[in-house]
Order: structure tokens, then C-alpha cells, then sequence
């Protein structure tokens, strides 16, 4: 088992995230494994500023890992599906997109964010993570 800090910058997730509504994220890499515990946090200002406090704090217990590769055509599921590939436009990665809290709830929308926060270079993958959690009792 290992602890991580988690910040969470992305609109209003973090609401939805301490109300136990949201209990998923995506995450580039695959430092992630069942068990971990997260520190999730967010920021009371401009995130990694040296005058901003971690704000919204709460611990969780990662309860499942799904391993993914994020392309710019879609998303690939290596353990479940070989190599096809879900286009963002797939119900299956609408429904990821509205348990993700994506606004709007969309496949096109979770392309996006997750595009812009992967910083994916035209014509590469990311190998990603979706990470499932329950509160820490």
C-alpha cells in the first residue's frame, strides 16, 4: 500500500468528490494500485501557488485500477477489450465521462480535458489510469 496526494483543479468536481457523488478520476501514468491511500485536495486559490492553501481535504481508499491508453481517436482498454479502440464519441466513454463529472457529461468533453491535461502530442497515446475509490473509515 502506498500514500498519495491528489490535487483536484478541475471546476466543481471537487464538490462532487467530497459529497461521495464523484468517485472517480483519470490519471496519466500508472502509479495507482488497489489499496492506495489518496489524500484528495484542492486549492483555495491559483493551484501551486505559494500562497495557496490546500483547501477540501479528505482520505480515500483506492478500490480499483482500470488500466487505459488515451489517444486522440479514443480510448483503448488493454485488459478487457485487446486493442480496439473507443472512439470518444462511444456510449462507454460518455457514461466514463458522467462518472468522472465531466461538464458537459460527454465522450467529446472527457477528449478534452483529458487531451489538455495529458498534454498529448498529435498522433501519440498515454498510458492512463482510472482510479476508483471509497472514503477512508
Amino acid at each position: 500500500m502506498t500514500k498519495h496526494k491528489l490535487p483536484f483543479t478541475y471546476g466543481t468536481k471537487i464538490r462532487f468528490i467530497l459529497t461521495g457523488d464523484c468517485t472517480q478520476t483519470i490519471r496519466a501514468g500508472s502509479k495507482f494500485s488497489v489499496g492506495d491511500e489518496i489524500l484528495i485536495y484542492s486549492w483555495s486559490s491559483k493551484p501551486y501557488s505559494k500562497r495557496s492553501a490546500w483547501i477540501n481535504r479528505t482520505d480515500v481508499v483506492v478500490t480499483s485500477v482500470i488500466p487505459i491508453i488515451v489517444s486522440e481517436v479514443g480510448i483503448k482498454f488493454p485488459l478487457a477489450y485487446d486493442d480496439h479502440i473507443f472512439s470518444w464519441t462511444h456510449e462507454m466513454i460518455n457514461d466514463l465521462a458522467k462518472l468522472d463529472f465531466i461538464d458537459p457529461p460527454t465522450g467529446l468533453a472527457l477528449r478534452d480535458v483529458l487531451i489538455d491535461l495529458l498534454k498529448l502530442p498529435k498522433g501519440e497515446e498515454s498510458d492512463c489510469q482510472i482510479i476508483r475509490w471509497v472514503f477512508k473509515e
